[in-house]
């Protein structure tokens, strides 16, 4: 395997050169794959407020990976408790 580094430029060239490409076979597929999502690994690191994150997870009852979901503006309500599995209730199941 071999690790490089384009710019901009050279991926978009190297791009077009494989989409101009009549018959693509495996290896050449997965080339055009591998420049396309390469974009993907320069992307930042997130930086959330994780003292925020685990308090608000705490208070809701609910686990960090929630939290997150609720943040990134997935939900717009907070994220349901979870439930005991032991209901302390009178109803007893039918036999």
């Amino acid at each position: 395997m071999w690790v490089i580094r384009l710019t901009d430029k050279q991926v978009e060239v190297l791009t077009a050169m494989l989409r101009s490409e009549e018959h693509l076979g495996p290896a050449l597929r997965g080339a055009l794959e591998a420049l396309e999502l390469a974009r993907w690994d320069e992307l930042p690191d997130a930086q959330l407020p994780w003292d925020t994150v685990a308090e608000e997870a705490r208070r809701q009852g609910v686990s960090e990976a929630e939290v997150v979901w609720d943040i990134c503006g997935r939900h717009p309500e907070p994220a349901a408790p979870r439930r005991s599995r032991a209901r302390k209730s009178g109803l007893k199941r039918p036999a």
